[in-house]
């Protein structure tokens, strides 16, 4: 019996291994194509928009090589009191991201356009999870910096990882925070099929 669900192939538009992954283990059939559009820096105060934004114009930039499958874009962005928290440029900066939010709260902001062009279906969802840091110490967050995981992760640290020994609580969906909101995509996908004609039995 296959582990894969009854679902037509789509378009992974993201070089994330932690969103592939989270597909892989809900059984999603997926390939990965790699975005080519320039991401948007939100101003401050408007990261939800801004993350939408994105996850559009990422999903768009793979058309033309997704051979007619629906297509998913995402976009994950840490909102420090409405300042946006991206990928760290450096070290230093790494070191910086987490010394701001060590002991304070912040929200993780997930949006996902996921659209099938030819049937002229699309949504679009941003999913928020609030998450409160632990206070840290100096050489905890030096030590973390160390490992080199912050180095490709918004904010600063993966939530599944080492960096989960920073985070105090969450209130959300903890898969938010790794880049893939699971249960409200797979509404989207329950609905998508549905508008196109074909529903899960089932599920």
């Amino acid at each position: 019996m296959s582990d894969k669900l009854p679902i037509p192939e789509i378009v992974l538009a993201s070089t994330s291994p932690r969103r592939k992954l989270l597909l892989e283990r809900i059984g999603l059939p997926h390939i990965v194509i790699s975005p080519t559009a320039d991401e948007v820096v939100p101003d401050h105060g408007n990261c939800r928009g801004v993350a939408l934004l994105n996850a559009r114009i990422k999903a768009e930039s793979v058309v033309e090589l997704a051979a007619g499958r629906a297509l998913l874009g995402l976009d994950t962005i840490v909102d420090l009191d409405g300042e946006p928290l991206g990928k760290p440029v450096d070290v230093s900066d790494a070191v910086l991201m987490l010394t701001r939010l060590s002991g304070r709260n912040h929200y993780v902001h997930t949006a996902f356009h996921f659209v099938e062009p030819e049937k002229h279906l699309a949504y679009n969802v941003v999913e928020t999870s609030f998450v409160h840091f632990r206070k840290l110490g100096v050489n905890e967050i030096r030590a973390y910096v160390a490992t080199g995981e912050p180095l490709d992760k918004a904010g600063a640290y993966g939530i599944q990882e080492r960096g989960s020994m920073l985070v105090e609580r969450i209130d959300g969906c903890f898969f938010n925070v790794m880049g893939l909101p699971v249960a409200r995509f797979w509404e989207t996908i329950r609905t998508w099929m549905k508008d196109r004609g074909t529903p899960l039995q089932g599920w």
